[in-house]
């Protein structure tokens, strides 16, 4: 079998393997931080595996404050008061630690601890990155907790903009982590249905990132060999979360998707981001629900790459309606929604959805053109778990 522990230089300096939070000061410290803020989510704070970590800074003479003030979905608000602690305490670097959540508003934290600007001048829109003062711009090691977006390997963070309900992308080639741990033990303890949706997140970042236009045969490597790794090992961590082989192979999944997207996302990702920001749901199972509809719309435009994907899988027979078919499974497997209306969502807001669905930069790119109307009715159809309609 492949060896659990290996360290990577790709994208950015990975420590990969069961125990590997233990070199968590190490990581720090190479990173020139001393004194970091251990940035996490609410829910997190108090947890075991956060004590974990903070006890092996504390074994390698090294401290670190907790700012845990960050919703579920970050606002502007949960970074400026992070920027507050940050500057207060005199810190040098973050440790961002958590799923998404933890994850991007520690990254966002460490971004505007040196910029003077309002963190919205800083969207993913042309050559707004170039407006950051790049000094500014403090250390940050990642430390993700779940095995699904794929944040720790990025250079952008999803914070939502709460005057305009609009999940807003903030990037610079700066924001990405200058290490990250990756340990499989701190995934054990996620409930079934967490480990569920974070997987098909992973799973729609690869699947995405194949299924976009253009030339980038990297990019689909890595989104191919994602889909193998989520395919073959995500049943196993949701049926036995102690399953520290799978939980390994997931995480390597869900950077490896984030690797992918690179090349960039779609639909189901331009219609999660306003529904997550109307909704409050979770971005991974939101995810999770609406890739079928979306590969329905798009199907004429990606069929002939389903059937080399198929094979990957290992499916009988190397078509679109394989791979379509497995995915409904996997989720009926696991007990995720079929319709978007199992989760809490329903069609009140349709119009602005496909609206801001449609000024999402994922949208563009969607194999196929997509506009308001379009993306309307997919969300539509979501909800009412109709694939036909989604067509």
């Amino acid at each position: 079998m492949t060896p659990l522990t290996a360290t990577w230089s790709f994208p950015t300096r990975i420590l990969h393997g069961p125990g590997r939070i233990a070199e968590l000061a190490d990581a720090c410290r190479g990173a020139g931080i001393r004194r970091p803020l251990f940035v996490t989510d609410a829910g997190l704070a108090d947890s075991a595996i956060a004590a974990r970590a903070l006890a092996c800074l504390k074994s390698h003479s090294m401290t670190a404050p907790v700012f845990a003030e960050v919703r579920a979905n970050p606002v502007a608000a949960n970074v400026e008061a992070g920027v507050a602690a940050f500057r207060d305490g005199g810190h040098d670097g973050v440790i961002a630690f958590g799923g998404g959540s933890g994850l991007d508003a520690g990254k966002a934290v460490a971004f505007m601890s040196g910029q003077g600007r309002p963190i919205w001048d800083f969207e993913d829109i042309g050559d707004w990155w170039t407006r950051a003062d790049p000094d500014g711009i403090a250390p940050v090691v990642a430390v993700p907790t779940t095995a699904g977006t794929g944040s720790e390997v990025g250079r952008a963070a999803v914070v939502l903009n709460e005057e305009t309900h609009e999940k807003k992308i903030i990037f610079h080639p700066k924001m990405m982590p200058a290490a990250v741990i990756c340990d499989p033990e701190l995934t054990v303890g996620l409930p079934p249905h967490v480990t569920a949706a974070t997987g098909m997140d992973a799973f729609t970042h690869c699947f995405e990132a194949y299924c976009a236009p253009g030339f980038h045969p990297m990019a689909d490597g890595v989104a191919l060999q994602g889909l193998g790794l989520i395919v073959e090992h995500l049943p196993a961590a949701y049926e036995d979360g102690a399953n520290i082989v799978a939980r390994s192979r997931m995480m390597a999944a869900a950077s490896m998707g984030a690797v992918a997207f690179q090349k960039g996302l779609g639909a189901v990702h331009a219609i999660a981001h306003p529904v997550g920001a109307l909704y409050d749901t979770h971005h991974g199972l939101t995810n999770a629900v609406l890739l079928p509809y979306v590969m329905m719309h798009n199907r004429a435009a990606i069929e002939t790459r389903m059937e080399h994907l198929a094979a990957v899988l290992g499916l009988s027979h190397p078509n679109f309606d394989a791979v379509l078919n497995h995915i409904l499974y996997l989720r009926e497997h696991m007990g995720i929604p079929h319709a978007l209306s199992g989760i809490g969502v329903d069609a009140g807001r349709a119009a602005e959805i496909g609206h801001f669905a449609a000024a999402d930069p994922s949208a563009g790119g969607n194999p196929v053109p997509v506009e308001a109307a379009a993306l309307e009715r997919i969300f539509r159809a979501a909800v009412a778990g109709s694939l036909e309609d989604a067509a």
